[in-house]
């Protein structure tokens, strides 16, 4: 398919009432389709509040056009929004370690690139802490300078190492036997695809 016609797809299974926050709707975004406006279209419907509701098909289309778009950072959105349904999804406030009291001194990539080790409070047979890997995306920012603050979504690798992690629990990101930064967990989504 061409991009229009995965844009049109993927705004043929978004429910008619779903805006974006500045209340734009599939209607409105169906006037940019008309006119070939397929960025613009593209970056709405990736805005629009899905609170979980839209298909994995749809965010695919939307990775499909925007990678022939030649759009990178959104196609690693919706790529990366695929995973979310696929694996569930945990958004956090993180705060990195200063580079001088940790490993990493550089930025890490806000999207997606990096998957740390997380301690979430799982013991090995031998009693020292079990970590679990999810991949890090930085809502909002490009990039996470060390000492920075910032909400996080992550998406677990092994889903079911993650189905014990609550609300307003702490947990500790490692990029080797250090501590690289703490999270508070602010809530917790579990894979899509189970639930259906």
């Amino acid at each position: 398919m061409n991009v229009p016609e995965l844009l049109e797809s993927a705004s043929l299974l978004v429910p008619e009432e779903t805006a974006t926050e500045n209340d734009i709707t599939v209607r409105d975004i169906w006037d940019y389709l008309v006119h070939d406006e397929w960025e613009i279209a593209l970056g709405l419907l990736e805005e629009l509040r899905d609170e979980g509701a839209l298909p994995l098909a749809f965010w695919e289309a939307l990775a499909e056009a925007a990678g022939q778009l030649r759009l990178e950072r959104s196609a690693a959105w919706c790529r990366w929004r695929c995973s979310e349904i696929r694996n569930g999804v945990i958004r956090a406030d993180l705060t990195l370690r200063p580079a001088g009291e940790a490993r990493r001194t550089t930025a890490i990539s806000g999207a997606g690139v990096l998957r740390p080790m997380w301690d979430i409070g799982h013991t090995s047979p031998t009693g020292d802490a079990a970590v679990s890997i999810a991949a890090l995306w930085v809502e909002d920012l490009p990039f996470l300078e060390p000492g920075g603050k910032a909400t996080v979504r992550l998406v677990p690798l092994t889903p079911s190492h993650w189905t014990d992690v609550r609300p307003g629990q702490q947990i500790t990101m490692h990029e080797d036997r250090t501590v690289a930064g703490t999270a508070v967990i602010l809530e917790v989504h579990p894979p899509a695809l189970e639930m259906t």
